[in-house]
């Protein structure tokens, strides 16, 4: 991020009226260390935020899906929760993509193939717009109980699905609540991936050997994932958003001696409701208000990553 681009995002955040007042902890931080401080990301930036946002509405089977309803016998349709996944398509990514629009952030989209299928032309638009599409499996199946043939056929089946609709073959991949197989590396590999954020592990990129080639990992924070927040923990507003700027100062401050990322994830379906779509969009801001701080694709991140001689590498 060059220094017009930092000035230019602390007076957007300043018209928003959402840059605080005060030196906050992680300002101080950077006072203390950016004169020693090295270059970890592109361009000279201290630090990465990298949005996931959730293609999934219409992809659950018609009973059993989770959502908050109280659970009925699955042999009985659950028609209160098919509508409260429609809310993800016809509210909910709409909404938050012209959050992403108003701050000009660019975010990836885990795209369920089936969802595709459903609504192309929002698939399309969200590519149309400067985001990723990825894969997030075709149906609303888990992986890890698949056989290595279903879960390749599942995968490229997804593949299809997406570049049907938005013209774009996906890199990165995200299994059905981060359980994949013991084979899913290879699988994605062999059919172009180059990466996938279903590890909790560390709060930067990395690379792990599969068949002895480098294969970029992305990381996932399950507690910044907006259904652990408001589905699990029944966070308000007002904690999700405490959560999220405690999350980013502190990731922020050991960013001057270190790589940090952040991650974030918004479902079509929560965290496009109107109330939780303001709460991150104010995150946003709050963010964009601080020097050097960038927003990137996860594709973006990966193939920096795949190149950065920083990279950490496990198993090399």
């Amino acid at each position: 991020m060059s220094r017009r681009d930092v000035v230019k995002a602390g007076a957007v955040a300043a018209m928003a009226g959402a840059v605080p007042s005060s030196v906050t902890f992680a300002d101080s931080m950077f006072e203390e260390t950016k004169a020693a401080a090295p270059s970890f990301w592109p361009d000279g930036a201290r630090m990465v935020v990298s949005v996931s946002m959730q293609m999934e509405g219409g992809a659950q089977p018609a009973s059993g899906a989770e959502s908050p309803m109280p659970k009925i016998d699955s042999k009985y349709p659950d028609l209160p929760a098919s509508k409260w996944y429609d809310y993800g398509f016809k509210e909910g990514l709409p909404r938050l993509l012209e959050v992403f629009e108003r701050r000009k952030i660019k975010v990836t989209s885990h795209m369920v193939g089936a969802a595709v299928d459903l609504h192309p032309a929002l698939a399309k638009e969200i590519v149309q717009r400067g985001h990723e599409a990825t894969g997030h499996g075709q149906t609303w199946s888990a992986q890890f109980s698949m056989t290595p043939a279903d879960e390749r056929a599942s995968y490229q089946q997804s593949i299809a699905s997406i570049e049907r609709a938005t013209g774009t073959r996906p890199l990165g991949f995200n299994a059905f609540w981060l359980r994949g197989t013991p084979q899913t590396l290879e699988i994605l590999q062999s059919l172009g991936f180059i990466y996938h954020i279903d590890d909790v592990s560390r709060d930067e990129p990395f690379l792990v050997n599969v068949r002895d080639k480098p294969f970029a990992v992305v990381p996932y924070t399950l507690h910044m994932n907006d259904i652990v927040d408001y589905e699990t923990r029944y966070f308000s507003t007002a904690m999700y958003a405490d959560d999220l700027k405690a999350e980013f100062d502190a990731l922020y401050a050991e960013a001057g001696t270190r790589r940090r990322m952040m991650s974030v994830s918004a479902h079509d379906r929560i965290a496009g409701r109107p109330s939780r779509s303001k709460v991150l969009e104010e995150f946003i801001v709050y963010a964009q208000s601080h020097p050097g701080l960038a927003f990137m694709r996860k594709d973006e991140i990966a193939r920096f990553a795949l190149e950065s001689r920083l990279t950490v590498r496990e198993g090399v």
